[in-house]
């Protein structure tokens, strides 16, 4: 083990604490976003990734205006969210990397708990394969088929749990009862 946080200096524990508190706000409106502009289901995933490519219609020669009564209810039917290629080359190029800083800040958590060689390679593979897989998803989606949009919902939701066994485990350690032999 590189270092052990349950024997770790109190700044290096309270350190991993704000970093995993602040990862989880943000993995919290992460989740949020999602739902607001994607959704959780296969469905809502392909219909935001899988949506046909859009061209600029030429305007027309000629316009008619005309009036007509807008009740308030009008505003709330939104056409859904739809990513085109453009945008997800985009989303990739800034959220790829940083998923990868996060799994990286993640995984040096990983090196100082106290869990087996096999769990922690385990924790970062996971750490580092949900995001491959969320992006994976998303472009099989846009250019394969509907049908990977599950991979999409796969890695996020992978992305969530890597967090979450990271977060428990580590502040469990850190600030829950000693183990036998660990004096603080």
């Amino acid at each position: 083990m590189l270092y052990d946080l349950q024997r770790a200096d109190v700044r290096v524990k309270w350190l991993v604490t704000c970093l995993l508190a602040t990862f989880g706000v943000a993995y919290a409106f992460g989740a949020w976003m999602v739902a607001l502009y994607a959704g959780f289901t296969p469905h809502s995933v392909a219909r935001t990734y899988a949506t046909p490519e859009m061209t600029m219609p030429m305007p027309p020669e000629r316009t008619m205006v005309t009036e007509r009564d807008v009740r308030l209810k009008d505003f709330a039917e939104e056409t859904p969210h739809t990513v085109d290629r453009e945008l997800l080359v985009q989303d990739t190029h800034v959220h790829l990397p940083m998923y990868g800083v996060i799994a990286a800040a993640l995984s040096a958590v990983v090196l100082g708990l106290t869990v087996s060689q096999r769990t922690g390679l385990a924790l970062i593979t996971l750490l580092f394969a949900a995001p491959w897989l969320d992006f994976a998803g998303m472009w099989l989606t846009k250019l394969v088929a509907p049908g990977f949009a599950v991979v999409t919902l796969v890695g996020g939701w992978a992305m969530g749990l890597g967090y979450t066994i990271v977060a428990g485990v580590a502040l469990w350690q850190m600030w829950g009862p000693p183990a036998k032999g660990v004096h603080a």
